[in-house]
Order: C-alpha cells, then structure tokens, then sequence
C-alpha cells in the first residue's frame, strides 16, 4: 500500500496546481493502516484539517482507482521528518512551517476563554438570546431560573453558554459554576450507578453547584433514567433559587422520548433561538474573524464573502483562516481573487441542486410517491426515506431550515433531528452508508 501512495501522489500531482500539490499533498505520508483503514500522516494539524476539507475526496477517489474499491482513509499528524544531510548538497527544503494560529484556551471549568460576551456578534438574528443569557451572567433578579437556548450548530449557542460561565466567574469567583454536555452527564450517572457513587453524583449537580450549564440536551431523547435524574436535580436547584442554562438543536417538543416531566420543566422558564444569520449580521461577523486574525479585508471581499457563506459561523470563520494561511504561506495578496478561490473550496459553484431534485430523487430510488413524504404517516416505508430527504438537503443545498421542513410538512427542529439521526446510524448501519454514497453520487451528476 506504501507504494500504492506513491503511485497516488502521482496521479494528484497530474491534477491539482504545482503550488497546492507541494503545499499540501507531497509532505503527506503513508504511516500504515488500522483495522481496515488506510492511516495518512500531515506535518501538523492545521495541514491535517486543510486536507481534510479539501483534498480528502480527491484522495479517496485515487485510492479507490488504485485499489479497485473503496479505502477508509484516516488522516493523522505524522511523527516530524528528519532532517537529512549529505556530503555532496545541500539538506532537502523543509517543510513550510504554517502560521501560528491561536489555540482555544481551556479554563478549568471547562469553559473556553475565547467564548466572552466581547466577542459575540449581535444581530437581529441573536440579540433576544444574547441580552438574555447577559442578564443570567449579570444576575439580574428579573431572570428566570431556567432558560433553554436553542438553534442549529454552528450559530453561537455554546459561544453565549460559556460566556455566561465565564461573566459569572469573573464578576463572582466563589460562584460554583458547572458547565457540562448532556452525554457526559449522562455517562458521569451510569458510571456513578454501576460504582455505588449516586450519593456523590447528586451531591456534585444538586449541592455543589450555584449555575448548571447544560449542553446538547436533545441527546438525552430516550434515555429515561437520565431523564428523572435531571428532572429530580432541576427540582433541586430551582428549589434553591438557582440557574439552570441549557443549549439544544431540537426544541423540547420535538426531542424524540422525551418524558412529559423533564420537558415540562425544560419549559418553565425563558426559551430563546438563534436564528440563520441575516446579510449585514454576516459581514460584522467576518469584519470580527478578520480583525481578530490579523487580517484586513476590503468592502468589497466582506460583502462578496457575506454573499456566498451562508450556512454558519464556523464556516466564515474558516474561510477568513484560508484566506490568512494562503497570504501567508505563498505570500499572495489578499484580494478579490484570492477571497473568490476561498469561497469556492468552500462553497460549490456547479449547478444547484433543489429541494424539490431531492425530493423527487429520494421518492423513485425509494419506491414512494413523492407527496407521501410530507404525509403524518409515521410508518417506516415514509419516515426513513424522510430522514434521508432532511439529511441530503441540508448537505447539497443552502436552503434554510424552515424551507426545507416546509415541502415535508414538518417544523425545522424534526430536519435537524432527523439528519443527525441518519448522520450517527451511517457509523454503524453499513446499508445506510451504502445508499447514502449512491444518492450522493447521483446529486453530483445532478450539478454537472
């Protein structure tokens, strides 16, 4: 297989500019292989992240020429090259050193010190959610003492959770402040139970704990002892006059088996969303990426970037790190030409494809009649091929969720819900996985 890399790096070589070839894919190594997948060494993490955003599907496609099939491909950061000498020339160039990027501070509660009220970029998207978890870290009487924050990922919900943790331990440092996600939550009580530890464990959540930062609550959907245990420690601290914040992508509704009793008491207070974020909320967004990495970007570059990356912050804010290495890896300007290049790695500029391709891709491939998506029919010959709808249009479109969970007659947070789901079961479920790459395949030649 170490010769097949070889062969491979070839073969990319043929496709891909000399400056991105030598940048990115020649200092790769072949390090050997696990179970059955193929391990891949980068210099360092930022090369590893870069590759794997944008070259992995170019590699995997080289392999699978190679191979005559499929290989898994795990990217590691691989063991520093040695540096070689010899009598009769210089030592071979080293690889480019990338430019250092700021690493996210970890407090010791576990709260990130990047995430302060400072810099969060309020719109009208966010302010009600930003003023009112400000009013928790400010302890406000006028707060409630449960507040539920919800909104898809990557629009600043754990941003605004560990700001809160973080005012409050500034203004208050005796203030116990708890910061946990459901899932560690939830092993943290199994492993208590199966150790005799319970007494310990509610101790920790009910007694020692002035403010509970809980994230991700919607993984808790179905797991029903957890479910009382929170119920119990919410009744507990809310008893004691104490705050509870919690951050979900689903609202409590919609969480798939979630007890009548844990979503009542999810819903006792104040519930705040975070919406898409508008145009002029995206350019202050990026006007703050580019001031905070060191970078100035021109009107003109904000407002085509605010244009084109609609779908999150993180990815506004890798395409600002892009634009940052790439000035200063290969000593480019940055201008209009290099921000265009950017945004294509990270934006398709093939065909569109609609929600309504989808739609009817999903249908013929499944055998269903295409209004029965958006029926209320809950059988499984409806509701698995709806996931795979939710999961494909949140991939290959730029649509809004609303839009999306318009044309399936559903509410925005059952697409979130429902795309996750098939996310987690394609690790385990080799069927799923199998359909989901051939669907895949087909939207492609779709935008060809």
């Amino acid at each position: 297989m170490k010769t097949a890399w070889e062969d491979i790096k070839a073969y990319l070589r043929s496709r891909l500019p000399e400056k991105s070839y030598s940048m990115w894919i020649n200092p790769i190594t072949y390090l050997g292989q696990e179970d059955l997948s193929v391990v891949l060494g980068c210099p360092n993490r930022f090369s590893c992240n870069w590759v794997e955003e944008n070259y992995l599907g170019m590699i995997q496609e080289g392999f699978k020429q190679a191979a005559e099939g499929k290989v898994d491909l795990v990217l590691k950061v691989g063991p520093p090259t040695k540096k070689i000498t010899t009598e009769c020339g210089p030592a071979p160039v080293e690889q480019l050193m990338f430019p250092s990027l700021p690493l996210k501070n970890a407090h010791r509660s576990g709260l990130n010190t990047d995430f302060t009220f400072g810099r969060f970029v309020v719109g009208p998207c966010n302010e009600f959610a930003y003023y009112t978890l400000k009013a928790i870290a400010q302890q406000s009487t006028s707060t409630s003492n449960c507040t539920f924050l919800c909104s898809d990922t990557g629009l600043g919900k754990t941003h605004l959770s560990h700001a809160v943790g973080l005012e409050i331990k500034k203004q208050k440092p005796s203030c116990r402040v708890l910061y946990v996600t459901a899932e560690a939550f939830a092993n943290e009580m199994v492993y208590a139970l199966k150790n005799n530890k319970i007494e310990e464990f509610k101790n920790k959540y009910r007694r020692s704990c002035d403010i509970l930062l809980l994230e991700e609550v919607h993984f808790l959907g179905g797991k029903e002892k957890t479910q009382a245990e929170l119920a119990y420690t919410l009744d507990a601290l809310t008893n004691d006059n104490k705050k509870v914040v919690f951050t979900s992508s689903l609202t409590p509704k919609d969480i798939p088996n979630m007890s009548k009793e844990l979503s009542s008491r999810l819903t006792s207070g104040v519930f705040a969303s975070i919406e898409g974020t508008d145009y002029h909320t995206r350019e202050k967004i990026l006007e703050t990426k580019a001031s905070e990495h060191g970078i100035s970007l021109s009107r003109e570059i904000i407002g085509f970037m605010a244009g084109r990356l609609t779908r999150d912050v993180r990815q506004m804010e890798s395409a600002v790190k892009s634009l940052k290495a790439r000035a200063e890896l290969m000593n480019a300007r940055v201008d209009m030409d290099l921000a265009k290049e950017v945004v294509a790695c990270l934006v398709s500029g093939k065909r569109s494809v609609t929600i309504h391709d989808i739609k009817d891709m999903v249908a013929k491939y499944y055998k269903v009649d295409p209004e029965m998506l958006c029926s209320k029919s809950r059988k499984k010959i409806y509701t698995y091929p709806r996931n795979i709808f939710s999961f494909l249009c949140r991939h290959h479109t730029n649509e809004p969720l609303e839009r999306i969970a318009q044309v399936i007659n559903r509410s925005h947070s059952t697409v979130v819900y429902a795309s996750e789901l098939v996310e987690r079961n394609m690790k385990s479920d080799d069927r799923m996985r199998r359909e989901i790459e051939f669907l895949n395949q087909k939207i492609d030649e779709m935008k060809k």
